[in-house]
């Protein structure tokens, strides 16, 4: 098969590594932002309420998180709403699209418990089934589980018993390469497809994701394997692909500009491109670690502190994280 059938299958088939809930942090096989500080989400929610009050979208919109994982980040924005501007929490809705119904009764479950009747959330496991008339789309870490092909001198890989060779050509891969003067690499399937479908999904919206990668693209291949917080390339020698395979997550870096390419295929317009510490300062992190400064105790400060620079320092997630953000009918 070939290798973006079986990263799918490794990470979505049956008994896939996203099938069923996994740790994320100290106790699971790596770190996000939303593990990191509920700030991350403070952040977006200061985001998105001044895109509110600048009249680029309504009172009345949507906020939806795709792939949501427990839920923690859609909870910390409601919760940032209430702090910082309560009243929107009486027009705004609150959705979550996941493919796994497991981690939909997760969420469901976790929402639940944090807002009880409070703060209404709909749940839906595609977007073919979400359809808004404006929508404030958020999405972490999505792109760089997206399938992919691997390319090497003309060819692309296939598996055999977990073994990877590279022995097929694919003419449209080769086009890509060429266009991008890459010999070797990852290149994602199924971006426009996903464009085609947020595109259909509401009649204006707001994208904004974060991923680690670049708008350069790479020249050597990037992908990698997560487990218990050890790295392990792909085509490390001696590496068991077999024992890691559906036990532990598999990655790469994000090309943005073929996500950028795909995504003006779908109608959808590029709107910025930011490391993650530049656009969460931009967004008013800053501000609210004053407020939390101004209302809190000393030790609840520093504690917090130390959080957020795990998200802004450029030795931590601050650079190696990007954020883009694209938009329709806007």
């Amino acid at each position: 098969m070939r290798f973006s059938e079986y990263m799918a299958d490794w990470l979505y088939g049956e008994s896939g590594y996203y099938e069923n809930y996994k740790e994320i942090g100290k106790d699971g096989d790596f770190y996000t932002a939303v593990s990191s500080s509920q700030f991350f989400g403070g952040s977006i929610a200061k985001k998105i309420i001044k895109t509110i009050e600048n009249g680029k979208l309504s009172k009345s919109t949507t906020i939806c998180e795709i792939g949501a994982h427990k839920g923690y980040l859609i909870a910390d924005i409601v919760q940032f709403i209430y702090t910082l501007k309560p009243e929107l929490l009486k027009t705004l809705s609150f959705s979550i699209v996941e493919r796994y119904e497991k981690l939909r009764e997760k969420q469901k479950s976790y929402l639940e418990e944090s807002f009880g009747d409070a703060v209404k959330f709909s749940f839906y496991s595609s977007l073919d089934e979400f359809n808004r008339e404006e929508t404030f789309f958020i999405a972490n870490e999505i792109f760089d589980a997206f399938p992919c092909e691997l390319y090497h001198n003309g060819k692309i890989a296939t598996v055999k018993n977990h073994k990877i060779e590279f022995t097929t050509i694919d003419e449209n891969i080769s086009k890509l390469a060429e266009s991008k003067d890459k010999e070797r690499g990852e290149f994602a399937v199924g971006y426009r497809e996903f464009g085609e479908r947020l595109s259909q999904s509401s009649d204006k919206f707001l994208f904004l994701s974060f991923d680690y990668g670049d708008r350069v693209p790479r020249f050597d291949f990037s992908i990698r394997v997560y487990s218990r917080h050890r790295v392990f390339p792909l085509f490390e020698k001696d590496l068991d692909i077999e024992k890691l395979f559906k036990q532990s997550d598999i990655t790469f870096d994000v090309d943005f500009d073929h996500l950028i390419d795909e995504f003006k295929e779908s109608g959808i317009e590029f709107v910025d491109f930011q490391t993650q510490s530049r656009a969460l300062v931009d967004f008013g992190i800053i501000e609210l670690l004053q407020l939390l400064k101004d209302n809190s105790s000393d030790e609840v400060y520093k504690s917090e502190l130390n959080r957020i620079k795990v998200l802004i320092d450029p030795s931590f997630l601050g650079e190696r994280f990007k954020m883009i953000e694209f938009q329709k009918g806007l």
